[in-house]
């Protein structure tokens, strides 16, 4: 006969439990006694009408856990985390004991090991707030923000993280910048663009290169209509509405992204020793968003839509500024002077107005009615001669008499105003 050891607690379960079969307490009330939830309950009432006092027993195992965790893993363990992983969170560091190592233990077990051994401290928990729900489909709306920071251990200067993560299916896009730059953010844009195709409104905050921002004062008075910026005459080139956060709060997904990209990413390059950010942006691209994308990204419908096949990306993502030509057909632009040339049958461009687009390579295309330009860039130097020219025929130019200017009759010199003020003055 099987025996088992009944505790005070079962037989507390077994009398309560009984009255409520015999009729004489209700199971909610049963639940309240108990300190049980009320499926709980119902659950522990269903065993107890199968087995009798057996059902409400915990009994012991036979034998111990097949994964049972021995002395020597924990040793192992610990080695791996003081001498290669002592920088990473719990869970980074299990999936590396996984993925590398080979070790499969549950996250809660690892976490207790590493508090037995004095490697980690648990966190009092976080007041929980509601998110915002996300977006039914991908491409509906996309976020955008950049993060400054040390990315890499051995470089002081801090670099820029430029990235965009789809608010339906959490889909991201990166690149390592030296410096938050309208170009730089252009870039990004478009890279993911070509990636995923176009989408339908970018979530941003105020920043100059995303919204123009003037405050009146006193002595100026400043138009309520600004001009769009360069991001935001790009994007409405492609159907793309802006969206401004009014706090850092509301783009909530993209600041979580940063503080995870913070913590593993800069862990994950330490690994690989990379010491420069051309090898960073690099390991980027090719290794960590593939990993992160293939892991988090969720499985949704998909609205992007492709790009139109007359839709030159590199001309509508390039910075533009009107410049009006002068009478010898040139233009200057950021300190250099372009010869226009003879373009569509059109001989001259003078006085015209034309758009000087700058792209984020630095190439420079002059457009006039959605046609390019031909032109010719005039150097320092030439620009030096034909100055030293125009002063040469200057001084050249051979000197003409002056003409002689005769007062009319009726000047006031010649009335009698010049004998009376001689009066006046004697």
């Amino acid at each position: 006969m099987e025996r088992y050891s009944v505790t005070e607690e079962d037989m507390k379960r077994y009398y309560i439990l009984k009255k409520v079969i015999e009729g004489f307490l209700k199971l909610k009330e049963a639940a309240e006694v108990l300190g049980l939830s009320y499926r709980q309950t119902i659950r522990l009432k269903k065993r107890f009408l199968l087995e009798g006092i057996e059902g409400l027993i915990r009994k012991k195992p036979l034998k111990p856990p097949n994964l049972k965790i021995t002395e020597d893993l924990k040793n192992q363990i610990v080695e791996l985390r003081n001498r290669l992983y002592y920088d990473f969170n719990i869970l980074h560091f299990k999936e590396k004991l996984s993925e590398v190592h080979h070790i499969d233990i549950s996250y809660e077990s690892l976490r207790k090991i590493l508090i037995d051994k004095g490697l980690h401290i648990p966190k009092r928990k976080r007041k929980a707030y509601r998110r915002r729900r996300r977006m039914p489909e991908a491409g509906l709306l996309v976020q955008m923000d950049s993060s400054q920071h040390r990315w890499i251990e051995n470089i002081e200067k801090l670099w820029w993280l430029i990235g965009m993560i789809d608010d339906a299916d959490g889909y991201v896009y990166a690149e390592f910048h030296p410096a938050e730059t309208t170009k730089a953010n252009m870039k990004v844009i478009k890279d993911y663009i070509l990636q995923r195709g176009v989408f339908m409104a970018l979530y941003t905050d105020k920043a100059s290169h995303f919204k123009t921002t003037r405050h009146g004062g006193v002595h100026y008075n400043v138009s309520l209509e600004h001009k769009d910026t360069q991001i935001q005459r790009a994007l409405k080139r492609l159907g793309i509405e802006l969206i401004h956060a009014n706090s850092p709060q509301a783009k909530g997904r993209i600041e979580r992204l940063f503080r995870f990209f913070q913590d593993r990413l800069i862990k994950e390059m330490r690994l690989r020793d990379i010491k420069d950010y051309e090898t960073a942006n690099k390991f980027l691209k090719e290794e960590f968003l593939p990993w992160y994308n293939k892991r988090y990204t969720l499985s949704v419908k998909n609205v992007y839509k492709e790009l139109p096949k007359d839709c030159n990306l590199d001309l509508i993502f390039s910075v533009r500024d009107l410049r009006k030509v002068g009478k010898d057909n040139t233009i200057k632009y950021q300190g250099v002077i372009y010869q226009l040339l003879p373009s569509d049958g059109k001989k001259s461009f003078a006085d015209l107005w034309i758009e000087v687009c700058e792209m984020l390579n630095g190439e420079i295309k002059l457009i006039y009615k959605d046609k390019e330009i031909s032109y010719v860039v005039i150097s320092r130097d030439e620009r030096k001669r034909l100055k030293e020219d125009i002063l040469n025929l200057r001084e050249y130019q051979p000197d003409r008499p002056k003409k002689r200017h005769t007062p009319s009759p009726d000047h006031p010199w010649r009335k009698d105003f010049r004998k009376k003020v001689y009066d006046i003055s004697k």
